[in-house]
């Protein structure tokens, strides 16, 4: 998942903030705030049979790119989190730790972390075995015993071989 946000700068957000530092109720919350709020926002996924074919890397810059075009308006400029996304049509600046330094960063990664734990649930309600609904999909114990039990959901990307997930197998 990958999210872009144009903020409003009459329009104040309070608590804007890191998505990794909120809690999950400070998010939900603020999801509600900054799709109200703001002059346009967009999130964007890629799937896991497109991961596998172009990276993880790639994919991420694919779904930053597209996330951005999806905009309406496009924007004159973006701000982009540490790196810069090839082929924008737009002047571009990583900043690094950029979603603790700035607003409209840290709201896209607001927006797209929801949109991902939103996902999961339903991921979760379609097959519980993999615990996506406490996990979210990251590598922990939990999940990588689960991904040994009982293989690939159709969820995965092939490609998701953590080197924790091997010794689990082993």
């Amino acid at each position: 998942m990958a999210g872009a946000v144009i903020l409003d700068p009459n329009r104040r957000l309070d608590g804007l903030a890191d998505s990794k530092v909120l809690s999950a109720a400070q998010r939900e919350r603020l999801h509600e705030d900054i799709v109200e709020k703001a002059v346009a926002w967009a999130v964007v996924s890629v799937t896991p049979d497109e991961i596998d074919r172009i990276n993880i890397h790639q994919a991420t810059l694919q779904a930053m790119r597209r996330a951005v075009l999806a905009l309406a308006p496009l924007p004159d400029a973006v701000l982009v989190d540490a790196f810069r996304i090839p082929a924008l049509p737009m002047a571009q600046r990583g900043v690094v730790g950029g979603d603790r330094r700035s607003s409209a960063i840290a709201a896209a990664s607001i927006v797209a972390k929801v949109t991902r734990d939103r996902v999961m649930r339903q991921l979760h309600a379609i097959d519980p075995r993999y615990g996506f609904d406490r996990h979210k999909g990251y590598a922990t114990a939990v999940h990588l015993a689960a991904v040994a039990r009982f293989g690939y959901s159709p969820q995965h990307r092939r490609t998701f071989r953590p080197a924790t997930l091997f010794e689990t197998i082993a």
